[in-house]
């Protein structure tokens, strides 16, 4: 098994495990590809929810750029949507888990396709 699938089962356990999801592992695959080497890093590899200015990367790069959409407040409310889901007490908040959740609040599924 590669870095990146025991990564994938990593990702799922997390969705399944502290968000109560079931992973679409197709749609999780993707989101953890796109990623790209973010992933391998201790700290890029994770999201600060308490951190102003990476939430705003996430907003700006993931979220407009990467998803299309619009500048506005119902950004910043699924972002703090996706942090209480994941549990705001949860440290380790991987960036592809996040990004899955955003994809799956916007119904963005299709970016990935």
């Amino acid at each position: 098994m590669s870095k990146r699938d025991e990564l994938i089962v990593k990702y799922a356990a997390d969705l399944k495990d502290k968000c109560g999801v079931t992973p679409d592992m197709d749609l999780l695959t993707k989101v953890t590809i796109g990623c790209g080497p973010a992933i391998y890093n201790a700290d890029s590899s994770t999201v600060s929810g308490t951190d102003e200015k990476e939430l705003a990367t996430v907003k700006n790069n993931f979220l407009i750029k990467k998803l299309g959409l619009k500048d506005g407040s119902e950004l910043d409310s699924a972002i703090a949507k996706v942090i209480e889901q994941y549990g705001k007490s949860n440290k380790n908040k991987y960036r592809a888990v996040f990004y899955y959740l955003l994809a799956k609040h916007f119904k963005k599924e299709s970016v990935y396709k």
